[in-house]
């Protein structure tokens, strides 16, 4: 019964009593994730494209049929609203993916334009698919669909005779593939997959797996390294693409053509600087097993991601923003946190002081600004 509660449902947190065996098939082999609470949105019609383009920050009509765009959306303000995927599965047919529920936020500016919007989280089942043996379990059991797409494309095909849509993406940083099917053939293709995984060492792995993976991957979580701009009662809880390392997704050109929601602001931002930024965190081992060797104690690491606010100084010990979810590495034998901190502390290598509570007593290690993502084989593009 080791569950949590995702959107509403029963999300597997491990399948054993310890997640390690899940991480490392996540690593080593495939790891079977079932990530069907993913809030889903089916958007078709003749304006489904303009529609699209207005409300999220990255221009959708580059989009070609069968590729799929990683983006976020924001409010008038430019701060984020959500993260997610939109994949154009044919010419005026899209699907948008997303941690929370959007339904309404999306309604609201579908006036105007010809477009159908249709919540159909409950209607698809989604599995991921993800690690270094990925591509030789979903190419099995498909009869060699996927032996060739790339990343951030899609394909359809079928599994047990069902008609379902593969994906290259994830949330592991890693080779993967994600699996979309209606929820009347959903059971038949895990069964599907999972017998075409078993020479290939897959097996079900769970949500504690797969947020160290993504930990390891920095990748963003809403409602935990940042929060939903609509949910946020206080400014200093709000942030814009640029602080999240996602200016890369804004593309701010054709706003002066056609603006989409939050345009104005983020174009001022890319001109001023954020006033914060994501970074990735090495925390000094040395230092954090010091602190718990003064006390009798090994060190103590959380086993799967942790998911809470930890303040981070500059090194004369003022505050300078916070943690908000890290992993020991089982691979990189690291310690590592992601975290949001004024800008002028955010430069590769600059050195920041981590808190850490031992024996009830807040202390703080040294840390270090580092790239992101902390692990990003090069099979995920390959």
């Amino acid at each position: 019964m080791f569950y949590m509660d995702w959107a509403g449902y029963y999300g597997v947190r491990s399948y054993e009593t310890t997640h390690e065996a899940e991480y490392h098939a996540i690593r080593q082999a495939a790891g079977l994730i079932d990530v069907t609470p993913l809030y889903k949105y089916e958007v078709y019609g003749k304006d489904a494209c303009a529609f699209l383009s207005r409300i999220m920050v990255r221009n959708i009509a580059k989009l070609k049929a069968g590729q799929v765009a990683y983006l976020c959306w924001c409010d008038e303000d430019g701060k984020m609203i959500d993260d997610g995927t939109v994949s154009r599965l044919d010419e005026d047919y899209y699907r948008v993916t997303s941690t929370d529920a959007n339904y309404s936020w999306f309604a609201r500016h579908t006036v105007g334009y010809d477009v159908v919007l249709e919540d159909s989280t409950a209607r698809f089942a989604a599995l991921a698919v993800q690690g270094p043996r990925s591509r030789d379990v979903v190419d099995d059991v498909t009869g060699g669909a996927v032996g060739k797409l790339k990343l951030f494309y899609a394909t359809r095909t079928k599994i047990a005779g069902a008609e379902v849509i593969v994906t290259r993406t994830g949330f592991t940083g890693d080779l993967g593939y994600e699996i979309w099917v209606e929820n009347d053939h959903a059971i038949a293709v895990y069964d599907a997959v999972i017998e075409a995984g078993r020479p290939h060492g897959a097996i079900p792995s769970g949500l504690i797996a797969m947020d160290v993976a993504r930990i390891e991957a920095g990748f963003i979580l809403n409602g935990i390294d940042y929060f939903n701009a609509l949910h946020s009662m206080i400014d200093s809880r709000k942030s814009s693409p640029f602080e999240m390392s996602l200016g890369w997704a804004v593309h701010l050109k054709r706003a002066e053509r056609k603006p989409f929601i939050g345009s104005d602001a983020l174009k001022n931002e890319k001109q001023t600087g954020p006033p914060r930024l994501f970074v990735g965190l090495d925390i000094d081992w040395d230092e954090f097993e010091g602190l718990f060797a003064g006390h009798g104690l090994p060190p103590e690491v959380h086993s799967g991601g942790w998911r809470a606010g930890v303040p981070v100084y500059d090194l004369d010990g003022k505050f300078i923003g916070q943690a908000t979810s890290g992993a020991w590495s089982p691979l990189l034998k690291k310690n590592f946190a992601l975290a949001s901190v004024k800008a002028e502390h955010g430069e590769i290598g600059n050195q920041v002081l981590f808190e850490v509570t031992v024996e009830y007593q807040r202390r703080t290690v040294k840390a270090t600004v580092v790239e992101k993502p902390f692990f990003d084989p090069e099979r995920k593009r390959a």
